[in-house]
């Protein structure tokens, strides 16, 4: 093993310890760890340009060479579980003609429901869902893939299933319980999401995961699959169940918009957005989800195109399981999880959330004490 691989490693061994979520590595800079969602210097001496693509090439599957060496920029995993640090997801990149990377922590073992303090028994519903599509939306790095491996791991404890995942890369290991597991890699197992969705319907698959809907040709992939009887869980760019809808439909021509409302409606399971927020205790970060349970209410106004009103339906439909930021913001401060001033930081309607921990709450049109 060269100088440089064993610094990197060295570098990657700190921020686990350290319980870091990245590691930033800049051509001519100090490493950079984001520790609680800050970002933090190492003191060290700068890393070169040089060290940086040195381990690019000793670390790169070689079938990624090529895009790498052709785009300049290219995804892959990093394994260090063989000193019980984990695997890394990588994205390096070039900016101003200079080689950068940025790793991101994967735990070695799916986290439970618990372990991320999310309330269990909306996602525990989700998972005994026979057919549809259950999205989970955020930014990135906002631990949309921490909540779909709990899911997972759920199902996988619960139920006899063959499960086929299609990941950008692959970041949590599932080791056989009741369920099988294919963990397919785009790049190295398939060429791309949709091409290996295809082929995944040929594998006598009862839940799919797609890592990333990037397209509409994907995403009509995954509805045909739902419509088949197949279970897909997917992630999306949105911040919101609202922005997560339209995105859906943005994906198609004008004209076919209309007519795929009511394949749409009828195929969505939930959609699941979350952030992070600093834990007030023991660092880290804890999800903020909103739930949007799609029934028969919900159903219809996306079938009105009513996208709207996708707000006013989840703060009504609390029964069926749909939850707003502003509950679960409420839910955290008031169990001491996080404080007052992120919560209130966080939330998309701050005067509202002032409200609720007063105990005063809009219901009906009206105010309730």
């Amino acid at each position: 093993m060269s100088e440089t691989q064993n610094l990197f490693d060295s570098l990657l061994q700190l921020a686990v310890e350290n319980g870091a979520s990245d590691i930033h590595l800049k051509s001519g800079k100090p490493a950079y760890l984001r520790i609680t969602g800050h970002l933090e210097p190492v003191e060290m001496e700068p890393i070169t340009a040089q060290q940086i693509i040195e381990f690019i090439e000793v670390s790169l599957p070689h079938q990624f060479a090529s895009k790498w060496h052709d785009n300049r920029q290219v995804d892959y995993s990093y394994d260090l579980a063989h000193r019980g640090l984990g695997r890394f997801r990588v994205n390096a990149f070039f900016q101003r003609n200079a080689p950068s990377m940025v790793f991101r922590v994967v735990k070695s073992h799916p986290p439970s429901f618990e372990e991320l303090n999310h309330e269990p028994a909306v996602f525990k519903k989700l998972c005994e869902a026979n057919d549809g599509i259950v999205l989970i939306c955020g930014a990135t790095g906002s631990g949309k893939s921490s909540t779909l491996a709990a899911m997972l791991d759920h199902m996988n404890e619960q139920y006899d299933l063959h499960v086929v995942t299609l990941e950008d890369p692959i970041e949590f290991i599932f080791r056989d319980k009741k369920s099988v597991f294919s963990q397919r890699e785009i790049g190295i197992d398939a060429p791309d999401f949709m091409l290996g969705l295809k082929s995944a319907m040929r594998q006598d698959p009862d839940v799919i995961l797609v890592g990333e809907m990037r397209d509409g040709e994907t995403f009509e992939t995954a509805l045909n699959a739902a419509e088949t009887g197949h279970l897909v869980f997917g992630t999306l760019h949105a911040s919101n169940a609202q922005q997560a809808i339209q995105r859906l439909f943005d994906f198609f021509p004008p004209e076919e918009q209309m007519g795929l409302r009511r394949t749409i409606a009828g195929s969505l399971r939930a959609i699941i957005s979350q952030q992070l927020c600093p834990k007030l205790e023991g660092g880290g970060r804890v999800p903020v989800v909103e739930i949007f349970v799609i029934d028969s209410l919900a159903r219809k106004i996306i079938i009105d195109g009513q996208f709207e009103k996708i707000g006013d339906v989840i703060e009504a439909n609390k029964e069926s399981g749909s939850k707003t930021f502003n509950a679960d913001l409420l839910r955290l401060i008031k169990s001491g999880m996080i404080s007052r001033q992120d919560g209130l930081q966080r939330s998309p309607n701050a005067k509202a959330l002032e409200m609720n921990l007063k105990g005063i709450f809009l219901q009906g049109g009206g105010v309730v004490g």
